[in-house]
Protein backbone atom coordinates (compact mmCIF):
# COMPACT_ATOMS: atom_id res chain seq x y z
CA UNK A 1 0.00 0.00 0.00
CA UNK A 2 1.57 3.73 -0.78
CA UNK A 3 0.84 5.98 1.57
CA UNK A 4 0.87 9.42 1.58
CA UNK A 5 4.94 9.89 2.80
CA UNK A 6 5.65 7.44 0.25
CA UNK A 7 4.49 9.94 -2.46
CA UNK A 8 5.61 12.96 -0.97
CA UNK A 9 9.20 11.18 -0.14
CA UNK A 10 9.27 10.12 -3.96
CA UNK A 11 8.68 13.25 -4.76
CA UNK A 12 11.74 15.37 -2.64
CA UNK A 13 14.08 12.43 -4.12
CA UNK A 14 12.98 13.11 -7.78
CA UNK A 15 13.37 17.34 -7.03
CA UNK A 16 16.74 16.37 -5.29
CA UNK A 17 17.96 14.31 -8.39
CA UNK A 18 16.98 17.41 -10.79
CA UNK A 19 18.77 19.91 -8.72
CA UNK A 20 21.70 18.19 -9.32
CA UNK A 21 21.44 17.35 -12.55
CA UNK A 22 20.74 20.93 -13.15
CA UNK A 23 23.85 22.16 -11.30
CA UNK A 24 26.22 19.72 -13.52
CA UNK A 25 24.12 21.07 -16.93
CA UNK A 26 25.71 24.76 -16.24
CA UNK A 27 29.30 22.88 -15.76
CA UNK A 28 31.77 24.19 -18.96
CA UNK A 29 35.09 24.03 -20.08
CA UNK A 30 36.12 25.92 -23.10
CA UNK A 31 39.68 25.85 -24.55
CA UNK A 32 40.34 28.35 -26.72
CA UNK A 33 43.28 27.57 -29.16
CA UNK A 34 45.69 29.85 -30.44
CA UNK A 35 48.72 29.80 -32.64
CA UNK A 36 48.01 27.76 -35.17
CA UNK A 37 49.73 27.54 -38.39
CA UNK A 38 46.81 27.01 -40.91
CA UNK A 39 42.84 26.44 -40.88
CA UNK A 40 43.47 22.93 -42.49
CA UNK A 41 42.20 19.94 -40.88
CA UNK A 42 40.81 20.04 -36.69
CA UNK A 43 42.17 20.75 -33.89
CA UNK A 44 41.44 17.35 -31.45
CA UNK A 45 41.17 18.12 -27.59
CA UNK A 46 41.39 15.61 -24.50
CA UNK A 47 40.05 16.20 -20.92
CA UNK A 48 41.90 13.74 -18.59
CA UNK A 49 40.63 13.47 -15.23
CA UNK A 50 43.86 12.07 -14.04
CA UNK A 51 47.60 11.48 -14.22
CA UNK A 52 46.49 7.46 -15.15
CA UNK A 53 46.78 7.81 -19.04
CA UNK A 54 47.21 11.16 -19.67
CA UNK A 55 47.99 11.98 -22.76
CA UNK A 56 47.13 8.46 -24.37
CA UNK A 57 44.91 7.66 -26.96
CA UNK A 58 41.68 6.73 -25.74
CA UNK A 59 42.28 7.21 -21.81
CA UNK A 60 40.45 11.15 -21.95
CA UNK A 61 37.49 11.42 -19.89
CA UNK A 62 35.49 13.32 -22.69
CA UNK A 63 37.13 14.44 -26.05
CA UNK A 64 36.13 16.20 -28.73
CA UNK A 65 37.26 17.22 -32.55
CA UNK A 66 36.76 21.07 -34.04
CA UNK A 67 37.01 22.67 -37.06
CA UNK A 68 39.79 25.51 -37.04
CA UNK A 69 38.77 29.35 -38.20
CA UNK A 70 41.15 31.97 -38.49
CA UNK A 71 43.57 29.82 -37.33
CA UNK A 72 42.52 29.58 -34.19
CA UNK A 73 39.54 27.14 -32.87
CA UNK A 74 37.27 26.37 -29.23
CA UNK A 75 37.24 22.87 -27.85
CA UNK A 76 34.03 22.92 -25.14
CA UNK A 77 33.61 20.45 -22.61
CA UNK A 78 29.83 20.21 -21.07
CA UNK A 79 28.23 18.66 -18.01
CA UNK A 80 31.84 18.35 -16.84
CA UNK A 81 31.61 17.56 -12.87
CA UNK A 82 34.02 19.25 -10.54
CA UNK A 83 37.34 17.85 -10.26
CA UNK A 84 41.00 17.21 -11.32
CA UNK A 85 41.30 17.69 -15.12
CA UNK A 86 44.31 18.46 -17.66
CA UNK A 87 43.76 19.14 -21.13
CA UNK A 88 45.84 18.24 -23.82
CA UNK A 89 45.58 19.04 -27.42
CA UNK A 90 46.76 18.69 -31.03
CA UNK A 91 46.36 20.16 -34.52
CA UNK A 92 44.91 17.46 -36.73
CA UNK A 93 45.81 18.82 -40.07
CA UNK A 94 45.21 15.67 -42.38
CA UNK A 95 42.52 14.99 -39.77
CA UNK A 96 44.35 11.87 -38.53
CA UNK A 97 42.76 10.73 -34.84
CA UNK A 98 46.52 10.84 -33.21
CA UNK A 99 49.39 13.00 -32.88
CA UNK A 100 51.92 11.80 -35.47
CA UNK A 101 55.46 11.98 -33.92
CA UNK A 102 59.10 11.28 -35.69
CA UNK A 103 61.33 8.56 -34.76
CA UNK A 104 62.58 10.10 -32.05
CA UNK A 105 58.70 10.63 -30.42
CA UNK A 106 59.25 14.15 -31.44
CA UNK A 107 55.37 15.20 -32.37
CA UNK A 108 55.04 16.42 -36.21
CA UNK A 109 52.14 18.52 -35.57
CA UNK A 110 51.62 21.17 -33.48
CA UNK A 111 50.32 20.46 -30.18
CA UNK A 112 49.82 22.20 -26.33
CA UNK A 113 48.41 21.81 -22.88
CA UNK A 114 46.20 23.57 -20.11
CA UNK A 115 48.21 26.06 -18.10
CA UNK A 116 50.84 26.02 -21.28
CA UNK A 117 53.59 24.03 -19.21
CA UNK A 118 57.12 24.14 -20.95
CA UNK A 119 57.83 21.33 -22.86
CA UNK A 120 61.32 21.74 -23.66
CA UNK A 121 62.42 18.78 -22.12
CA UNK A 122 59.62 16.75 -23.10
CA UNK A 123 55.80 16.49 -22.24
CA UNK A 124 54.26 17.62 -18.94
CA UNK A 125 53.23 15.27 -15.91
CA UNK A 126 49.73 15.86 -15.17
CA UNK A 127 49.97 17.57 -12.49
CA UNK A 128 52.06 20.43 -14.35
CA UNK A 129 49.06 20.26 -16.79
CA UNK A 130 46.27 20.27 -14.15
CA UNK A 131 43.52 22.54 -13.01
CA UNK A 132 41.16 22.09 -9.89
CA UNK A 133 37.71 22.95 -11.08
CA UNK A 134 34.76 23.43 -8.97
CA UNK A 135 32.24 23.38 -11.60
CA UNK A 136 30.46 26.55 -13.54
CA UNK A 137 31.75 27.77 -17.07
CA UNK A 138 35.34 28.16 -17.07
CA UNK A 139 38.11 29.00 -19.99
CA UNK A 140 41.39 27.58 -19.91
CA UNK A 141 43.71 28.84 -23.34
CA UNK A 142 45.91 27.09 -24.81
CA UNK A 143 48.51 28.28 -26.66
CA UNK A 144 50.09 25.61 -29.99
CA UNK A 145 53.40 24.50 -30.29
CA UNK A 146 55.06 23.25 -33.19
Amino acid sequence: MITRFDVVLGAALLIGMATVAGAQSGNQISVPIQGLRNNQGLVRCGLYASADGFRQPGKQFRGVAVPIANQQATCVFDNVPPGTYAVAVFHAENNETQLQTNFLGQPKEGYGFSRNPSTTFGAPAFGDAAYAYPGGMTSWPVQITY
